[in-house]
């Protein structure tokens, strides 16, 4: 089932071209990636689909309902957990109460306090549960965050480059988290580092100059000529 759907979406800044007519299918269950380089419009067209950003033409479908211009709380109401590159979380309560209020948003207090309980346990942190959050290194608070877009049984997850400034040991429990979250929700994780792109695998969408380059595997598309011309480069081949 096509769960989200963009026609001709685009955005454009002073006469620039950020995205420029991007059509962009995205089945129920799937996990897809986007990369390209700096500039590429990748990360543009992640804030329009979030409603971070509202596009100057095209239109974005989510489960067949037209949903252009929509604010991100009115984005998130519909099913779509977004995270950006800052972690988005409650420092002045505990882990627990964190994925507590999460879950509220559709559960009742009994049935959201058990959801708390039973996401500490998937994302590994239940030795943290009492913890401040404000308290928690780096990589602790992104997992929280994951944890509360789990909570909160969204059909789609948005995440915005979910692994930065993480050590590699962090960056394969995230990827381990993602695959988790996929389990239950479609996922569009946006991400420059193709060694955790790899990690997670699924579809890869490659933008370049406001559009798409190519689209594939992981192995097609580090294999593509023009990919590696536009954007990974010999020696992020080889270690890729």
């Amino acid at each position: 089932m096509t769960l989200l759907q963009t026609q001709g979406l685009g955005i454009s800044f002073g006469g620039v071209h950020a995205v420029n007519a991007v059509d962009f299918t995205l089945q129920s269950g799937e996990l897809r990636c986007l990369i390209g380089p700096n500039g590429a419009g990748k990360s543009t067209f992640f804030k329009m689909l979030s409603g971070q950003l509202k596009p100057t033409r095209g239109v974005y479908h989510f489960k067949g309902q037209r949903i252009c211009g929509l604010t991100p709380h009115q984005v998130a109401r519909l099913g779509i957990g977004i995270k950006t590159q800052a972690p988005s979380v409650f420092d002045g309560l505990d882990v627990l109460e964190n994925l507590r209020l999460a879950a509220s948003r559709l559960q009742a207090p009994g049935a959201a306090r058990d959801t708390a309980e039973q996401t500490l346990e998937r994302i590994g942190l239940t030795d943290l549960r009492s913890r401040l959050v404000g308290d928690l290194a780096h990589g602790q608070r992104q997992w929280v965050e994951l944890g509360m877009i789990l909570a909160s049984r969204p059909a789609l997850v948005l995440l915005d480059e979910p692994a930065a400034g993480m050590t590699y040991q962090e960056v394969r429990k995230t990827a381990a988290l993602i695959k988790e979250i996929n389990t239950h929700s479609t996922v569009v994780v946006v991400e420059h580092d193709m060694e955790f792109i790899r990690l997670i695998a699924g579809t890869v969408t490659v933008f370049n100059q406001g559009a798409i380059l190519a689209q594939g595997s992981f192995a097609e598309v580090t294999q593509d000529p023009a990919v590696r011309e536009a954007y990974l480069g010999k020696q992020e081949i080889k270690h890729a």
